[in-house]
């Protein structure tokens, strides 16, 4: 009951015996890790620490030594390529007055950081969404009236030359409007059943190779252990698209794409703890994101090229925005990183 118990904290829980060898860790702390308590436990502080974090065993053989309580702060935690901040609490338990054991808790400050940045750009986003949205709907009306006026005026001209330029102010119209209908975004709710997100994932990439260059490569790198998951088929093809149609024309008709799904255990979305979640990555080798874009990428409107509308990445996570999800972006020269989380609720590989 307890193991369970701990299973579900967001916080890396291990427990040494007065050896130092590894007794137990909770899932916070396998996902820490990358491995399972199975390999883990058993295993000496030394051998865990030795190389993703030598100032942690410092800390717990001072705490060893000294008898007391310990805290730090600011610590890095390697994990391959990656570094992790964490904060570090060790508690001693005694019988007898001696050490039995030490009870190791890590905890994520980036996630604290990540939990706050995930709210400041939903809020953001809602408040220009809701902006363009206002905006959109007072240019639809005018709109209406103009092409309905043009329409009569077409009705009435006998003159095929003048005729074209009704049909041009009418034309034109309905262009503005389906452009309108686009920065409205999606308004219906998500119709779900259960699907398998490679299938999504497969139907994206035969549309894209079907419409892009010979010169593109798209790379699948599939987990195939991902269960069902409880999705509106049709609204993650259209989000998945509009990311990896972004990747097509940033590569400007030649490179490689790498889509990749892979399970994250224990992630925190939009303050919820989800114990897993799919991880699906966009991957391209093109220019990268400018730095001053980078936050602002997913806002209406917004786009580095000229004949973009800024409407693909807004609506995309509008559409994961309605599955509980979100969309990340990491970019370099190189090295862009668009990955869309899915939380897979009880029911649905949990």
């Amino acid at each position: 009951m307890q193991d369970k118990i701990l299973d579900h904290l967001n916080v890396s829980i291990l427990l040494f015996d007065n050896s130092l060898i590894l007794q137990y860790i909770n899932t916070a702390g396998e996902e820490l890790f990358s491995d399972s308590s199975r390999h883990l436990v058993g295993l000496s502080a030394q051998e865990l620490f030795k190389i993703s974090g030598p100032d942690f065993l410092q800390d717990i053989r001072l705490c060893f030594s000294s008898n007391e309580p310990l805290v730090d702060r600011g610590l890095i935690f390697y994990q391959g390529e990656k570094s992790i901040t964490l904060n570090l609490n060790i508690t001693p338990i005694y019988k007898d007055r001696h050490i039995t054991s030490l009870l190791v808790e890590l905890s994520q400050v980036d996630r604290h950081l990540q939990i706050s940045k995930e709210e400041y750009l939903l809020a953001q986003h809602n408040a220009a969404r809701m902006l363009v949205r206002g905006l959109a709907h007072e240019i639809k009306n005018p709109l209406g009236g103009l092409r309905g006026a043009a329409q009569l005026l077409d009705a009435e001209l006998s003159n095929p030359e003048l005729k074209e330029y009704t049909q041009v102010i009418i034309a034109e119209s309905d262009r503005l409007q389906g452009l309108l209908d686009k920065m409205l975004g999606p308004n219906m709710l998500p119709n779900k059943t259960m699907l398998n997100i490679h299938e999504v994932l497969e139907r994206v990439r035969q549309l894209v190779t079907a419409e892009s260059s010979d010169q593109i490569t798209i790379i699948r790198d599939f987990d195939p252990s991902i269960p069902l998951i409880s999705a509106d088929n049709n609204q993650l093809i259209q989000a998945t698209l509009n990311i990896v149609r972004n990747a097509i024309q940033a590569l400007e008709h030649e490179g490689q794409i790498i889509l990749r799904t892979r399970v994250r255990r224990q992630m925190t979305i939009r303050r919820k703890l989800h114990k897993l979640t799919i991880r699906i990555d966009i991957i391209d080798d093109g220019p990268g994101v400018a730095p001053d874009m980078i936050g602002q990428i997913f806002y209406p409107m917004i786009t580095g090229r000229a004949e973009g509308t800024g409407l693909g990445l807004s609506i995309a996570q509008s559409l994961i925005n309605f599955h509980n999800g979100m969309i990340e972006c990491e970019s370099e020269p190189g090295h862009t990183i668009f990955s869309i989380f899915l939380p897979l609720e009880n029911g649905n590989g949990e």
